[in-house]
């Protein structure tokens, strides 16, 4: 068994024991199935392997990275494994993802960290209905007043996310196409359903150096392990989409979607912004796309779309 297979049961074992039988795992109720394994650029994943790469240990998930500029006006104040990214404007700034609610104070020590205040948050947005991304929108709206934004087809999902009894707070109602702007910036909500009904893939475009890059928030692409025929037509449609998209600079709701750790540390050594990356802007869309068709092809002929 692979090292980080072991991290991932390790982290499900112990976060189903800290958090008791009723919890919401979010990702997945059991651990995924190790098969089947796919190979792309040279490294083998299974579902299991994907899993662990993304959610690490229960410690990786509410440890604080250390916050730092991506791009522009584009900063990271996630945990380790859990993104969340701050968009900051003259006028205010924009969070995307507030992960689990445990977290969110761990954003805003990053955000104070980096020198802006997390008063200062004027809309919360996020990328789909999981718990490790959205579970904090109660909390960071208490705090904050921040206006929350959500995509149509993820709403019923949200609704019944309640940490603690909050009602989950949604204040605008967005839907595909549609755009979100503050303080001269504008961003762009992108329908790639699959993951969730409403996973939203972000796009904006910033200035650095002169020059205009083209940033992509994605939503996860991760295939789940039963494909019924409206999820496989979701993530065909949802992986030619992202494709389409103009990228130089590419993140994800989980640092591990963009390598970020390897980026970081280049980014400590000074250089050009390792961030800025546009060969392996489809890199993690190839990687789910390899597995979402593998995955597939082990459907029984009988239950296949």
């Amino acid at each position: 068994m692979d090292h980080p297979t072991c991290r991932f049961l390790f982290a499900w074992i112990l976060g189903a024991a800290l958090l008791g039988p009723g919890a919401n795992m979010s990702q997945a109720q059991n651990p995924p199935a190790d098969h089947p394994a796919v190979t792309v650029k040279g490294q083998t994943y299974t579902p299991r392997s994907i899993l662990a790469r993304n959610m690490g240990t229960p410690e990786d998930q509410t440890t604080q990275f250390p916050p730092h500029k991506i791009v522009g006006n584009i900063y990271y104040v996630g945990t380790r494994t859990l993104s969340s990214f701050l968009v900051v404007t003259p006028q205010g700034n924009i969070l995307i993802d507030s992960t689990y609610e445990r977290n969110v104070r761990t954003i805003e020590r990053s955000v104070a960290d980096l020198g802006f205040k997390f008063s200062d948050v004027k809309i919360l947005l996020g990328n789909h209905a999981h718990g490790d991304h959205q579970e904090g929108d109660a909390l960071v709206k208490q705090l904050t007043g921040a206006q929350v934004m959500a995509m149509a087809e993820d709403v019923p999902a949200l609704q019944a996310m309640k940490p603690g009894g909050k009602e989950h707070p949604i204040d605008k109602i967005l839907h595909d196409g549609e755009s979100v702007t503050l303080g001269g910036t504008t961003l762009i909500a992108h329908l790639t359903p699959g993951h969730t009904r409403g996973c939203t893939t972000w796009t904006t475009a910033v200035q650095e150096g002169g020059r205009t890059y083209n940033v992509i928030f994605s939503c996860s692409l991760r295939a789940p392990a039963a494909l019924t025929p409206a999820i496989v037509d979701e993530m065909n449609r949802s992986f030619k989409l992202v494709r389409t998209l103009p990228c130089d600079v590419q993140v994800g709701d989980h640092p591990a979607q963009y390598n970020m750790h390897e980026k970081y540390a280049k980014l400590q050594n000074g250089g050009p912004n390792p961030f800025i990356d546009p060969a392996n802007c489809h890199l993690e869309a190839d990687i789910q796309e390899a597995m979402f068709r593998a995955i597939l092809a082990e459907q029984p002929p009988a239950a296949r779309p």
